[in-house]
């Protein structure tokens, strides 16, 4: 291999990792990005006029990071092209999931559904720089093999990623719901309608059950019914606890039932459920760690005291057959 060859598979490398990194910055972003709706231009226009500046569009553009400018939009076109050959249930399918995991990153379904074929080929890309610049060549029946693994472990990276988002976000509401549903009761008792009581629970708390209340609440100042914004944000966090509540507070108003007694009852509920969710937690821990111990523990223990015994057994054995 000569010296042109090594740089030309050095300079793909570094583009291949730098494309990995970048998907990896796109997909955790920061929490307080995630849900942020406004418009990054916007937001830099009225940043200069603030400071009274007179600037043009295309500084305003330039001065936004290299993700937003060159990487989103690049997953973005590539989306809508795939977006041609998918069929729309699947289209569908992962719009749910997005929403359900609180739309990361801001991705829309194409875009997503996008990202498993790029992540393949980066990681094979990836593998392949390594198997070329090896001093040894790589077999290749290996080396079709670990293409073949991980592009499969690419292949299903953002699908796992996705239900690992969704599942957090679903933990940290549940979680937050006895606490959120305790100042509800108290907002209510105290004299505050019920949107007003939401209102409070979404400026008390940064998480993501403030923000499904906040916006629940911008959808009732749009003019939707309060049922259907309070039905429809039940359907964007798909917990059974939150569609109960919904249900729940809809038939308190349908019915001209106090509106604090159901709101005390349901946070009696959600504590009973979060520490009957903590009980089954610590009743597994058990068997969680077994496999720890069986793997790790216990050999070191055996080590320790049989190395001992060992050592004098071959003493002994050694001293008999002299």
């Amino acid at each position: 291999m000569d010296t042109l060859q090594i740089v030309i598979w050095v300079v793909v490398g570094l583009i291949l990792v730098g494309g990995m990194i970048a998907l990896i910055v796109v997909g955790n972003r920061a929490v307080s990005e995630q849900d942020n709706e406004e418009d990054p231009l916007m937001a830099r226009l009225a940043e200069f006029s603030e400071r009274g500046e007179v600037i043009s569009l295309e500084q305003i553009e330039l001065s936004q990071p290299f993700r937003e400018r060159v990487i989103l939009p690049m997953m973005r076109r590539f989306g809508e092209l795939s977006a041609r050959f998918t069929p729309q249930k699947v289209l569908l399918d992962t719009s749910k999931k997005l929403e359900l995991a609180g739309n990361p990153g801001r991705l829309d379904a194409a875009t997503f559904l996008a990202m498993r074929f790029v992540v393949p080929v980066i990681f094979d890309g990836f593998f392949l720089l390594i198997a070329r610049l090896a001093p040894d060549p790589w077999p290749i029946g290996r080396l079709l093999s670990i293409l073949v693994l991980f592009g499969l472990v690419g292949f299903f990276f953002p699908q796992l990623w996705l239900t690992s988002k969704i599942q957090g976000r679903q933990k940290e509401i549940r979680k937050a719901m006895p606490d959120a549903l305790d100042l509800l009761t108290i907002c209510v008792e105290a004299g505050l309608s019920f949107d007003s009581a939401m209102s409070k629970v979404s400026e008390k708390w940064e998480n993501q059950l403030s923000l499904a209340f906040a916006r629940a609440i911008r959808e009732v100042q749009l003019g939707k019914l309060r049922r259907e914004a309070l039905r429809d944000m039940a359907d964007r966090l798909g917990i059974a606890e939150m569609t109960s509540f919904v249900a729940a507070v809809i038939q308190s108003e349908q019915l001209g039932v106090s509106m604090a007694k159901v709101l005390r009852i349901q946070s009696e509920q959600m504590r009973m459920k979060r520490r009957q969710r903590a009980e089954e937690e610590a009743h597994k821990a058990p068997v969680k760690m077994i496999f720890p111990m069986g793997l790790l523990i216990f050999p070191s223990i055996l080590i320790i005291l049989l190395t001992p015994a060992l050592i004098q057994i071959t003493n002994v054995l050694g001293s008999a057959f002299r």
